[in-house]
């Protein structure tokens, strides 16, 4: 997925304009992933910060290459289709803050259906006179229950936040500064930094006395220039065991299966294995999402997908981190 994340973005982006921030686990594996991209644009985070500070750090290192640089930010575990229409939507998006740029430009993906795991965008009036395609953000919204979910749907004036973002990296260091003096801070030090040799010490002294903190809740939740663009292409995100779902297509049980599985009055569940040499067997289980590993197992139930998190903060204070 990552090399189809920058293969999708290749027509607009070279290889040598591509910035990849990533942590120290996975550094090695995206430089081989992606081996037309210069090895000193994957950029590693000492710890895990969120993605104000992600955000940051990669703006500063743009800036240095270019002072006028604008910045598309793509999460790596999205799918995207058609890749054409993504483009166009990105151009347009570009065009935007080429008129206006401060402006600072998230795409909304219409809801399908009433999910409880997206933050939502309710769309407001026209950003301008001139763009009937771009909208005012009239508020964001956390991921609702099922309920609130159901009236977002059917309101017609929200959208997915899908997370990917168009803006000129050095208006976003600008909001930083205005609304997390904290990370601005610590980014501005780094970026005294770069070049030197004490780029690598100043990372690991700074980055981790960030706070920890979305860009969303950051900047743009407070901010007025904010506009919103219906994508026009179709999306999901794989951060979801529901998107195996949406991808994969359910059996005539309702279960969407991709391991060795045999089931005994089993409906409606996600059942996943990594290896093929290991059945899953399941009897009475409904509305369940059942993973195997090598080293873990997850069985849940399919509507409290966002309980994982807390789940995964328990094994982190029981001291079983190996296994995540």
């Amino acid at each position: 997925m990552l090399q189809q994340t920058s293969a999708r973005n290749a027509p607009l982006i070279s290889p040598e304009q591509t910035w990849v921030v990533t942590n120290a686990v996975q550094a090695d594996a995206t430089a081989a992933q992606l081996p037309d991209v210069p090895r000193g644009n994957i950029l590693v985070e000492p710890c895990g910060r969120n993605t104000a500070p992600c955000i940051g750090l990669a703006a500063i290192h743009l800036l240095r290459q270019d002072p006028d640089a604008v910045m598309l930010v793509v999460p790596a575990d999205h799918v995207i289709r058609p890749t054409e229409t993504f483009q166009k939507a990105v151009q347009r998006a570009t065009d935007v803050v080429a008129n206006s740029p401060d402006t600072f430009v998230l795409f909304g993906v219409p809801p399908t259906f009433p999910s409880t795991g997206f933050g939502y965008i309710e769309r407001g009036g026209s950003f301008t006179d001139d763009a009937d395609d771009a909208y005012q953000v009239a508020s964001f919204r956390e991921k609702p229950d099922r309920e609130t979910a159901t009236g977002f749907l059917d309101a017609g004036c929200y959208y997915w936040n899908c997370g990917i973002f168009v803006w000129r990296a050095d208006a976003i260091l600008r909001a930083l500064e205005a609304q997390q003096p904290n990370i601005s801070r610590r980014l501005a030090t780094l970026r005294e930094s770069l070049g030197t040799p004490d780029e690598d010490a100043a990372l690991h002294r700074e980055f981790p006395q960030m706070t920890s903190i979305s860009i969303d809740h950051a900047v743009l939740e407070h901010a007025e220039n904010v506009a919103v663009l219906e994508a026009p292409f179709e999306w999901d995100d794989v951060g979801s065991w529901h998107a195996l779902e949406r991808l994969l297509g359910a059996d005539e049980n309702r279960n969407v299966i991709d391991a060795p599985h045999c089931g005994v009055d089993t409906t409606g569940c996600i059942i996943r294995s990594t290896e093929q040499e290991h059945l899953i067997g399941t009897i009475g289980m409904e509305d369940c999402v059942i993973v195997h590993t090598p080293d873990a197992t997850l069985v849940a139930r399919k509507d409290d997908e966002n309980a994982i998190k807390q789940l995964v903060a328990l094994i982190e204070e029981r001291g079983y981190d190996r296994f995540l």
